[in-house]
């Protein structure tokens, strides 16, 4: 019999799901399927890598075939069951006056399936109706679908390119349990479309494609169905028919106590922090959450988020399917605090494999390695060395060869630094506070595991930036400080220029994240990225500087909300959805994040005041099930977009990150100091800003004055001969430079060369090269 074709192609634009989740979780076993839960049903579901969604979604509508039908994700009334809490199998029950629907879900630990159990309870005229939407390869583009029988059962297919997808359904004697079966394009023929037009299933097609397609399937009040994911739909459905042999029972409870075990087993490398009841089962989801981020094929890898924002306004799933090097140690640290040393260990391993040659990391990148986007941010270069020396506080670096990937990372931060291509929130070259706290503890840290000379120059670049930070990063004077009534604070960003001119922050810093870029001035702009200067050890939390810019940004940045305070990255930051809910699309207005309030959290625990509430406010923000969100609404409420203050937004949930936040936070308090602050660190400066003996003077970082006193280390990639003099190209002479470590060579003139003098003046050849720059350099030496 020809096949019947269904009609519409290629169906509506595709979009993903809401990014309002309700759990996420992975098999306790090899497995290479993670699954996600939003409105009551299956959300995007990955396989055979965290950074490939293979589905938008899975779901349910019960109807009576007599014109009454309800599509189960909008019910209201729904509740959402865990064995215990950080146990990711979930029992959804959704309410109707005329039915209940229990549905179930367990992965098979070693088949690359999710395995749904369903259950109708109510009136006997209804039935329940599978709908699933296919997103093979990450795309609702091109895929093509079948309703066939295979094998003597009914089969719901889907390919596109090198994957395949079948669902199979059975009841319990281990029959056929999709008695009608349909496919069709999403937005004209699919069993939504046909229910709208017809109120119940008429439409029957075999095939649709390729387009976004959809499938769908009539079932028994109570079925098991498994979605299995391949190389082809026939090896799919060999994956789902065979993990429909077994009991659903039995798999669950077998699931349940491997979490149970798993759990049990890092308490006892290290017992959670003594937490009240809902913080503890917070506790327990965050560790959950982080386990579930880690990938199994590429092992230390994680992505921000198993969630797209905003994802049902469009199909772009980039972003958050990725590896961030800093949320990528963020999330190991976390690890590393919930005892899971070969984890980080992993992490770490996996940052060596993708180091580039010059020492940095891409921005992101996915999980194999090819870069998404390649801008550069200095802290990215510089977590890995931290992640480093946290598991060499821990005695755990034995076997794991840092020495090249510290040497090289440390040498393109000094070669670079200390302004960044972008920031922490990859908005703006500059000097920032956080990329900048970040470069100077992985100096200071990363010497502790370098041989000399590169120990000695990591820690001299270290101390000048250290000495210097607040002459680049402070503004005195100017409308904001005289509103706050501050002497002066930390600005948000400073352009590269105020590494060597004064006047550089008056200078404007614009705002990318809006339409209309919008351009004040460095000094009218406060961020909380400061804080790290506190939390790594740099700065006392009484540090004039470190107290006026609390004061600036608490009156600008904070939002006290129904959970509890919450902190916006940067003033006119316009990362969120619109003011009227809409989803952000370029434009927008930044809202607050709850990681924030755990970094608020942590300064609060270093100035000797209670951080428990901002623990607690963290939790407060969790949404279902305890999944932190990236940001929180902020504003009055907006039922009609779901939009509450102190309530996730349609940002990204779970962020990987916010949870690595809550778990430190606990565990420092519980430590009574922040987690993840370098010992040798704080050994080194115990907050207090350093007298730096030598300048160092670079090619990206140019010194144009300096103090007397002090000796000059003039640094260049490649050997140079130096040609210099004094007081106006006086007492000339040459100088070969010589290898300085981290692969660097330098010339240094001393405090006896330099002294009584009033100015240095020099260039210089490479050395295998026969001309000289075609520059002339000027340093003054003033008096102080």
């Amino acid at each position: 019999m020809k096949p019947v074709v269904a009609p519409g192609a290629p169906g509506i634009p595709p979009t993903w799901c809401s990014s309002d989740k309700d759990l996420v979780g992975t098999a306790m076993g090899p497995a290479r399927l993670w699954y996600t839960v939003g409105h009551g049903i299956v959300n995007e579901v990955y396989h055979p890598r965290l950074d490939i969604p293979q589905i938008r979604d899975l779901g349910f509508i019960v109807a009576d075939n007599a014109g009454f039908w309800v599509e189960a994700k909008r019910l209201r009334e729904r509740e959402i069951r865990l064995p215990a809490p950080g146990i990711p199998l979930p029992t959804i029950t959704h309410h109707h006056p005329r039915f209940q629907l229990t549905v179930r879900l367990c992965p098979d630990p070693e088949r690359d399936v999710l395995l749904v159990d369903v259950d109708l309870d109510g009136d006997e005229a209804l039935r329940p109706y599978v709908l699933l939407a296919p997103r093979l390869g990450g795309s609702g583009h091109d895929n093509r679908a079948w309703a066939q029988r295979h094998r003597g059962r009914s089969v719901l297919w889907a390919e596109q390119g090198p994957f395949g997808l079948a669902l199979s359904a059975v009841d319990d004697t281990f029959d056929d349990a999709l008695s009608r079966t349909s496919v069709g394009y999403a937005g004209s023929s699919d069993l939504w479309q046909d229910f709208s037009a017809n109120g119940r299933m008429d439409w029957v097609y075999d095939t649709a494609g390729p387009g976004n397609v959809a499938l769908a399937g009539e079932l028994p009040r109570r079925a098991r169905l498994a979605l299995g994911i391949a190389t082809s739909k026939e090896a799919a459905a060999t994956l789902s028919v065979a993990a429909l042999a077994q009991s659903f029972d039995d798999l669950f409870e077998q699931q349940t106590i491997a979490w149970e075990e798993w759990h049990a087993q890092r308490e006892r490398r290290v017992p959670d922090p003594p937490l009240p009841g809902k913080l503890a089962a917070q506790y327990r989801t965050s560790a959950m959450v982080l386990k579930s981020h880690r990938d199994k094929t590429y092992v230390g890898a994680m992505v921000a988020s198993l969630s797209v924002p905003w994802g049902n306004s469009g199909e772009e799933r980039g972003g958050y399917h990725l590896v961030w090097p800093r949320d990528l140690v963020e999330c190991a640290t976390a690890l590393l605090a919930l005892g899971g040393v070969e984890e980080a260990r992993n992490v770490l391993r996996y940052l060596i494999a993708t180091q580039n040659a010059d020492g940095h990391w891409y921005q992101n990148q996915w999980l194999g390695g090819r870069p998404y986007w390649t801008g550069i941010q200095l802290d990215e270069t510089a977590f890995p060395v931290l992640l480093s020396a946290a598991l060499g506080e821990c005695g755990a670096l034995e076997g794991v060869p840092v020495r090249n990937m510290i040497s090289r990372a440390l040498s393109y931060m000094v070669r670079h630094g200390p302004a960044s291509p972008q920031d922490r929130w990859e908005e703006d070259a500059g000097v920032n506070t956080f990329t900048l706290a970040v470069c100077i503890a992985a100096l200071v840290a990363g010497a502790d595991l370098l041989p000399s000379p590169d120990a000695e120059l990591a820690l001299i670049v270290g101390d000048f930036w250290n000495a210097r930070l607040e002459d680049w990063t402070v503004a005195t004077g100017g409308d904001l400080a005289h509103r706050h009534q501050v002497s002066g604070f930390y600005v948000r960003e400073a352009p590269a220029g105020a590494l060597n001119e004064v006047s550089a922050l008056s200078r404007a810093m614009p705002i990318r994240n809006r339409f209309g870029i919008t351009k004040p001035r460095a000094d009218e702009q406060v961020a909380v990225d400061f804080l790290q200067l506190v939390r790594l050890g740099l700065r006392s939390p009484e540090y004039p500087a470190i107290r006026d810019t609390i004061r600036i940004a608490d009156a600008l940045l904070r939002c006290d909300t129904p959970a509890g305070p919450v902190w916006h990255r940067y003033t006119g930051d316009g990362y969120g959805e619109k003011p009227d809910g809409s989803p952000f699309d370029g434009n927008g207005v930044g809202r607050g994040w709850p990681l924030l309030t755990g970094e608020r959290g942590h300064y609060a625990l270093s100035a000797g005041e209670d951080p428990l509430p901002y623990l607690q406010a963290m939790g407060n923000m969790a949404g279902h099930n305890g999944l932190l969100p990236e940001q929180v609404w902020d504003a009055e409420a907006l039922p009609a977009h779901s939009l509450f203050p102190g309530r996730p937004t349609g940002s990204a949930m779970p962020l990987a990150w916010a949870h690595g936040e809550f778990v430190k936070l606990a565990v420092s308090i519980n430590l009574g100091r922040p987690f993840d602050r370098p010992r040798v660190v704080w050994q080194r400066y115990a907050g207090l800003r350093p007298v730096a003996h030598t300048w160092v003077w670079t090619i990206g970082a140019p010194v144009n004055s300096m103090p007397v006193g002090k000796a000059l280390l003039l640094l260049f990639d490649h050997p140079v001969t130096l040609h210099w003099g004094l007081d106006g190209w006086q007492r000339i002479r040459d100088d070969h430079s010589r290898e300085v470590g981290l692969g660097l060579h330098g010339v240094r003139l001393n405090v006896n060369q330099l002294a009584g003098r009033s100015s240095v003046e020099f260039t210089w050849r490479w050395r295998d090269k026969r001309h000289w720059v075609d520059e002339d350099y000027r340093i003054e030496v003033v008096s102080t």
